[in-house]
């Protein structure tokens, strides 16, 4: 966690009335969504959770405003020259969105690994008015390409959050909570990518409702906006973990960290594993669908200190709803590694008959499952090794299982503490 108050710094800030005149660009186009009590979240922390429901936007994520607002605003020889953009996931949505609405063109350059749904989400969205141009295997490869393509016919290029017309449009969250509130807010909860977001929301916040402590939220695995205040510049990250993909970059932008370092009180940074974790409990508890940037915000709050959230009035901005169904797995592998409930062995096994038997028998209690088992029989050779997944009951339970491990003279490598085979197995 990263504290920001005694940073001396120059104010910069979005005039909120640069973010009430995108407010009124996108009447008619963006969903006014709710902000929601939450009466699970409130009593579990003690405080008023109230959730900022962005997942319920058109597109399912607050991206549209930023990405109308900026096509919006563009000249209309700008406009016939077509708008482009680079992204795999919400920005292009919200671009191929706003062509279609503006009745103009534009090219989404995507790499050629984003997943089917996501291109066909684009193409639903801007049907007629939108081409996807698929090229390469990173980010990166798209990006270059579509700032060529701009160079070379004069095409506005829409940045997915360094541009004042993109943050005045996401500000426009803000806007509608200060709206919506009939109450005052002690402390609000922004999920932060590229920056976008957070500039915008605290912009408006920092003029309007000052007294409001604005805490920003990253992944664990992509703390660029955390690892840039800390620099005192804007660093790019030399790797990232790209699971929470809708807020996972290397470099946060320009103009939001000139914002950010100044608006933000301070900085949570959230396992990918408890990111998870509350995904599931979203579902399972209150049918609530959301992709990982989404359930960034309320999984900061199990890290938060509770002293700090008790009796509060809390609003956390779900900002997106955009989740691959084909990621389900992946999704309770780490929620299960997160909480201490699935481990991975390499365990030698004595090549003879009940070898096993004795394993399941003498290691294993009722409550602990194996869940998966891939053994290799070796030739003229005493023992063998076998990967082996056991799900237990409780955090607690796995160290009864390394116990009879050794107690029965089972060599083994626990293997979780391998962070590089590890991610293989869950891969």
């Amino acid at each position: 966690m990263l504290l920001l108050e005694n940073l001396d710094q120059k104010t910069k800030v979005i005039p909120f009335q640069k973010i009430n005149e995108a407010a009124e660009n996108l009447k008619g186009i963006v969903t006014h969504t709710p902000l929601q009590l939450n009466t699970q979240l409130s009593d579990e922390y003690n405080c008023n959770i109230y959730l900022k429901r962005e997942d319920l936007q058109v597109v399912r994520s607050y991206k549209l405003r930023g990405a109308y607002n900026k096509i919006f605003s563009l000249s209309a020889s700008e406009k016939k020259q077509g708008v482009v953009c680079a992204s795999a996931g919400n920005h292009a949505q919200g671009v191929a969105y706003a062509c279609r609405k503006l009745n103009i063109k534009g090219i989404i350059y995507m790499p050629k690994t984003t997943p089917a749904q996501k291109i066909n989400q684009v193409k639903l969205f801007g049907k007629d008015n939108v081409e996807v141009v698929l090229i390469g295997d990173l980010y990166d490869d798209a990006y270059k390409a579509a700032m060529e393509f701009c160079t070379k016919n004069k095409s506005i290029f829409v940045h997915p959050f360094d541009d004042e017309k993109v943050i005045e449009g996401q500000g426009t969250v803000g806007k509608e909570i200060l709206d919506d509130a009939d109450f005052k807010i002690d402390l609000l909860l922004l999920p932060i990518g590229g920056g976008g977001l957070a500039a915008g929301v605290s912009s408006y916040f920092s003029q309007l409702s000052p007294d409001t402590k604005i805490i920003g939220v990253e992944p664990e695995g992509a703390p660029s906006m955390y690892v840039s205040i800390k620099n005192g510049y804007n660093t790019e990250l030399a790797e990232i973990d790209k699971f929470v993909d809708g807020a996972a970059v290397k470099k946060v932008g320009d103009k939001t960290f000139e914002i950010c370092k100044d608006k933000l009180s301070e900085i949570v940074l959230v396992p990918e594993g408890r990111v998870c974790t509350t995904i599931l409990n979203l579902y399972n508890r209150e049918g609530i669908v959301v992709e990982p940037a989404g359930a960034l915000t309320i999984a900061a709050l199990s890290i938060i200190d509770k002293e700090k959230l008790k009796g509060k009035n809390v609003v956390c901005v779900v900002s997106g709803s955009n989740n691959d169904i084909m990621r389900t797995e992946e999704i309770k592998e780490r929620s299960l590694f997160y909480e201490g409930l699935k481990h991975y062995f390499m365990i030698q096994f004595p090549q003879r008959p009940g070898a096993l038997k004795e394993f399941v028998t003498e290691i294993l209690d009722p409550t602990d499952d194996i869940t998966y088992f891939q053994f290799s029989k070796k030739n003229n050779r005493e023992i063998a090794p076998a990967v082996v997944a056991i799900e237990v009951a409780k955090r607690n339970d796995i160290q009864r299982i390394k116990d009879r491990l050794t107690k029965n003279k089972f060599v083994y490598e626990y293997l979780n503490d391998n962070k590089a085979l590890y991610t293989q197995l869950i891969g």
